[in-house]
């Protein structure tokens, strides 16, 4: 989606660089295989019972991407220091990280004037377990993600991208994409998602040109896991043929990766908006309370 416009392109060029991997009628394909189709209802756990924890010999790194400048959120500086019931935005994100056994690093990647603030605020403040690190933010999306991967050491098998506002994944959601991923010997990586329920519409400068099959789309979110030797290598070609891809599943679809979908809860938001803020806090609210979201 064209931020400043609000319109859906498919095959479009932005700034004489392709802006997403997918160019022709092969977007109404149904995916080449789903993982798993069934609903996992996996928010509506106490938070309060979410605990740190690493095994002795962990697999995963976790990115958390908190770079955004919160311009569309109003707020200067970004979003991520937001308190919402009581934490940081980013600090949601971060502890269901750090309840996760295998994640054995936490990379918060944030704007590099900013990373002493982020640490103390949303870091330091509270009992993380999992050590943590900070890695200076880009100017786009995608450099961010490549900034926090190199932070990464080759020790870990798996990568595990998220975006820092959206605090109300949880360790059971981790948890399972990276079950997801570590048991399919085939798969390059794991994208978090949910099947379309409203209708799309292609257009054009000219309208609406078009009204897909709802059914072959998907609504991608975070966490996205990938190998982390696969996803180091879509980055490095991306950056050498500048490509720039809406997500980091984009630049391994790209290469000819093979990428699964595992359904995830539809409640698992992303805070953009201001309006985003009163969902996030009553599905947290809840949460807290023990007591289901609703959804």
């Amino acid at each position: 989606m064209d931020d400043s416009g609000g319109k859906v392109f498919v095959g479009y060029e932005q700034g004489g660089r392709s802006a997403d991997p997918i160019f022709g009628p092969s977007v109404l394909a149904e995916p080449e295989f789903i993982l798993s189709r069934e609903h996992i209802d996996l928010l509506t756990a106490p938070l309060s019972a979410v605990q740190g924890q690493v095994s002795d010999k962990p697999h995963t790194a976790a990115v958390i991407l908190a770079g955004g400048s919160g311009e569309r959120f109003g707020r200067t500086g970004g979003k991520q220091l937001l308190e919402v019931q009581g934490k940081p935005i980013l600090t949601w994100s971060a502890e269901a990280f750090d309840a996760v056994a295998d994640v054995g690093l936490i990379v918060v990647v944030c704007p590099e004037n900013l990373m002493d603030e982020y640490c103390r605020v949303a870091i330091d403040a509270f009992p993380f377990v999992t050590p943590v690190v900070m890695a200076p933010a880009g100017a786009i999306r995608q450099e961010s993600s490549l900034s926090g991967i190199s932070r990464v050491p080759e020790r870990f098998e798996f990568i595990a991208v998220h975006d820092g506002s959206r605090p109300l994944v949880t360790p059971e959601l981790i948890g399972h994409t990276i079950s997801a991923l570590r048991g399919n010997v085939d798969a390059d990586g794991v994208v978090v998602g949910h099947p379309a329920i409203d209708t799309l519409k292609i257009v054009s400068d000219e309208g609406i040109i078009g009204t897909p099959d709802r059914s072959a789309f998907w609504v991608a979110q975070t966490p996205q896991v990938f190998r982390a030797v696969v996803i180091r290598e879509a980055h490095a070609i991306a950056m050498a043929e500048g490509f720039v891809g809406t997500d980091d599943s984009s630049l391994v679809e790209r290469m000819g990766g093979n990428m699964v979908l595992v359904n995830g809860p539809r409640n698992n938001l992303k805070l953009t908006t201001p309006e985003d803020r009163i969902a996030i806090e009553a599905g947290l609210a809840l949460r807290l309370e023990g007591r289901p979201e609703g959804y």
